[in-house]
């Protein structure tokens, strides 16, 4: 086995509350919503699954498998040696309806369907089975750290040689009862908010969102490469004894670059006045760069931050920053190295870094 330093993203795949299946339009027309919750555009998934196998999936499997085929399409790869995924709180709608069902018919004549697609791995799966791809598949539940814990396992598999192409991906859904239950624990804003002022209203709570986003990561470049992957980290705050500043610095010294070095930092402010402090370090520490947010795009949820690398790897192929991203313009500073920052309810923290191909 061969190691290997750098990791290209070949393709992309999103769906998401904005109009982000087609990889040829960036951002053009922005969906704006007086909302405190952003539901998915979704395509016609006729287009990318047959019909006798779309009516028996749920929502969060159809847009995991749109944007994976979307993804693919985009790499030019027919078939991943890995399939890796990362999800919060996994097929949520299926695991309502079992749950549903098992209490109204106390127990009795439930059909199996619900129960077997509420787990969290359906969709890497069903993904595999539609490949009909027996390689390597597997699915984090970490929580905030989901999507990272997926994307750290995708670099090893690919720098210790055992694999050159992965198909990686991170998704939740939103379904009326998660979010009434997220609304008690003063997660979401209580009135609808103009998803353009969330950075500016200050008050307690963000927006809900959903999203399925995949990336496929490979050893080599192609015509179509977006970006390099150069290090991702994941650390707990509350765990820590150093400052952000601090834990920022040691992260880019890995890669042999300085705060001052970083040309765009896309960041995953969600407009919580009890969780904007750690973005406020972030953004003091690279003073020379220019600041995209995405969360009033996507919305808050467990994975949002794949929502979040699929923007900073359409920045760095277009070479520009939509402006409905811009939180600090840039200016005409050329944007050769991204840096990505996230939290989870200021506990499941993390940096990744990417860099121009």
């Amino acid at each position: 086995m061969t190691a290997v330093n750098v990791i290209y993203i070949n393709g992309l795949g999103n769906v998401s509350p904005q109009k982000t299946t087609d990889n040829n339009h960036f951002l053009d027309e922005v969906n704006r919503t007086q909302s405190n919750r952003l539901a998915c555009i979704e395509p016609n998934y006729r287009d990318f699954i047959s019909p006798d196998i779309l009516r028996r999936m749920g929502r969060l499997i159809k847009m995991g498998v749109a944007s994976s085929r979307i993804c693919l399409a985009d790499s030019g790869c027919g078939m991943p040696d890995a399939i890796i995924t990362g999800t919060g709180l996994g097929c949520l709608e299926d695991t309502e309806k079992f749950l549903t069902t098992l209490i109204r018919n106390k127990e009795e004549l439930l059909t199996p369907t619900s129960f077997i697609q509420s787990t969290h791995n359906t969709v890497s799966a069903q993904i595999a089975l539609l490949l009909r791809c027996h390689n390597y598949n597997y699915t984090y539940v970490h929580r905030g750290w989901s999507f990272e814990s997926a994307l750290l396992d995708s670099v090893i598999q690919l720098r210790n040689g055992r694999t050159s192409t992965v198909l990686t991906g991170g998704m939740d859904e939103l379904t009326n009862g998660s979010f009434e239950i997220t609304s008690r624990l003063g997660h979401w804003r209580r009135k609808p908010v103009d998803t353009f002022e969330l950075f500016t209203s200050t008050s307690r709570g963000s927006i809900a969102g959903e999203g399925s986003a995949f990336f496929l990561l490979s050893t080599t470049a192609s015509h179509g490469t977006y970006a390099a992957l150069t290090d991702i980290l994941t650390f707990n705050r509350k765990d820590s004894v150093k400052s952000l500043p601090s834990i920022l610095s040691g992260f880019l010294n890995r890669s042999g670059i300085m705060p001052e070095e970083i040309d765009l930092a896309v960041c995953g402010m969600n407009g919580d006045s009890t969780s904007a402090k750690p973005y406020k370090e972030l953004t003091d520490s690279v003073k020379n760069a220019g600041i995209a947010a995405w969360k009033h795009l996507s919305g808050e949820y467990m994975t949002s931050s794949a929502f979040g690398l699929w923007m900073a790897s359409m920045i760095m192929k277009h070479g520009q920053v939509p402006e409905a991203a811009v939180v600090r313009n840039c200016g005409d500073r050329p944007i050769n190295t991204i840096l990505l920052y996230n939290h989870y309810l200021d506990l499941n923290h993390s940096f990744i870094l990417i860099r121009k191909p």
